[in-house]
């Protein structure tokens, strides 16, 4: 139904839409521009289930948009209910966001949209600053919430970044909207309610600029960070061999503090999450003197052997009772395919070009790596291992996971590669791009 309301000859921008006062702004700024621009707009409502009001919340949101579809606007909401079971000692805050940013990217890629708006302002980011500092957090994470990024196929943008929370409130205002006041808003228990309470008030007296100074602080951070991310590159480019291991010796020459950046570095691209700040102070103390050693981590193990330092990544344990592996598979048309046991998502959807021919795609095998696979990134290029094509495109190891596509014995698609070259469809054949949602994405 919703896809059959959304016109196939118009792009698709996706506001993330909780009914709150800077989100409704940021629906009705984007509805009313779309409306003069030939956009579609889909508002992307997420039902976390954890407020008595979450119901009454979505009821507004359904009859707001209804409302400004009535004007002629080009609106569709999409929602998503979601049932969180925080672990003990897991942060609610953190569960939540997380869940909510991948219903999010999973409600945009299956609607066509490829980003999607979202509606902090400076208040947010200068809060951000704030929290983090006192969290501990190095450059990167004082940086705080970037102004556009891409991840997984979307981008995702903050075109409000740099407006005070004021210039909201007055567009809130001059447009008479309704918005929802969420009571959890004013919960002691969560850390940014506690800073917005009681800590911010004394301190814009105090400090008037506090917002905008802390704001430019976080975009400075952001700028190193920056920085120090492509010193690290250059580092690891001299440093790092074939296998991804690092030489010791010219790590160690290095000194310190760029030593470190590019540990830190190069494990968050191995990993996929960063190295404890306790771990760091431990290697970075026993690797001069290390010989043969191993420090294992959540994430897996490093190993310090004849003068080079590896990771390996912790092998999954399937739960007892999880489902076996889906081996076969049949794609017929675009949509979402969860495939059992391996942790994830296929998604395909339709495309012009650069796709595969959907015929190839009737029956297929689902077999992970063995080794000996020959993978070709482009026409005309040689066909090379997995493991030399993903070293050559940057793969880390944490986005290799999900399974090999094979149609009888031709290899068809690889997780963080793609489509094989040699199976790409002619121009005129139905196709399909295919792209791959990890459970862990978000």
């Amino acid at each position: 139904m919703i896809r059959r309301a959304l016109q196939a000859d118009r792009p698709v921008v996706a506001v993330a839409y909780s009914g709150g006062r800077d989100s409704t702004a940021l629906l009705h700024a984007t509805a009313q521009a779309a409306h003069e621009q030939g956009v579609e707009v889909l508002a992307l409502h997420v039902h976390h289930g954890l407020q008595p009001r979450a119901d009454d919340w979505l009821a507004h949101c359904e009859r707001q948009c209804a409302a400004w579809r009535r004007k002629g606007w080009p609106l569709t909401l999409v929602s998503r209910r979601l049932e969180l079971a925080p672990g003990r000692g897991d942060s609610v805050e953190a569960v939540a966001r997380k869940a909510r940013y991948q219903a999010l990217h999973e409600m945009a890629q299956s609607h066509g949209a490829g980003i999607v708006l979202l509606a902090h302002h400076r208040r947010d980011q200068a809060e951000t600053f704030l929290l983090q500092a006192l969290r501990g957090a190095g450059v990167a994470g004082l940086a705080g919430m970037p102004q556009a990024a891409e991840r997984a196929g979307v981008v995702w943008t903050r075109p409000w970044l740099e407006h005070p929370r004021e210039a909201v409130e007055a567009y809130v205002r001059q447009h008479r909207l309704r918005y929802i006041d969420d009571d959890s808003n004013s919960d002691p228990r969560y850390a940014r309610n506690r800073l917005r309470l009681q800590v911010w008030p004394a301190l814009t007296a105090a400090f008037p600029q506090a917002e905008a100074t802390l704001s430019d602080a976080g975009t400075w951070a952001r700028d190193a960070s920056v920085c120090l991310a492509e010193l690290a590159e250059l580092d690891l480019a001299a440093l790092q061999d074939e296998d991804d291991a690092l030489r010791l010796s010219p790590l160690l020459k290095l000194g310190a503090a760029r030593a470190r950046n590019t540990l830190r570095h190069w494990y968050r691209r191995l990993a996929g999450q960063p190295l404890p700040a306790a771990a760091l102070e431990r290697l970075w103390a026993e690797l001069p003197g290390a010989g043969a050693a191993q420090w294992e981590l959540p994430a897996g193990m490093l190993r310090c052997y004849r003068g080079r330092l590896s990771f390996s990544l912790r092998p999954a344990t399937p739960a007892a009772s999880g489902p076996a592996r889906q081996a076969r598979l049949q794609i017929r048309r675009a949509g979402r395919y969860r495939l059992a046991g391996w942790g994830g998502t296929l998604v395909a959807r339709r495309v012009a070009a650069g796709g595969v021919a959907l015929p190839l795609l009737a029956e297929l095998t689902l077999a992970e790596r063995s080794g000996g696979e020959q993978f070709q990134s482009g026409p005309g290029r040689p066909p090379r291992s997995l493991k030399k094509q993903f070293q050559a495109q940057g793969v880390p190891a944490w986005a290799r996971s999900g399974p090999l596509l094979y149609a009888g014995e031709r290899l068809l698609w690889v997780p963080g590669l793609g489509i094989d070259a040699r199976a790409r469809a002619g121009s005129g054949e139905a196709q399909v791009s295919l792209d791959w949602l990890p459970d862990e994405v978000g």
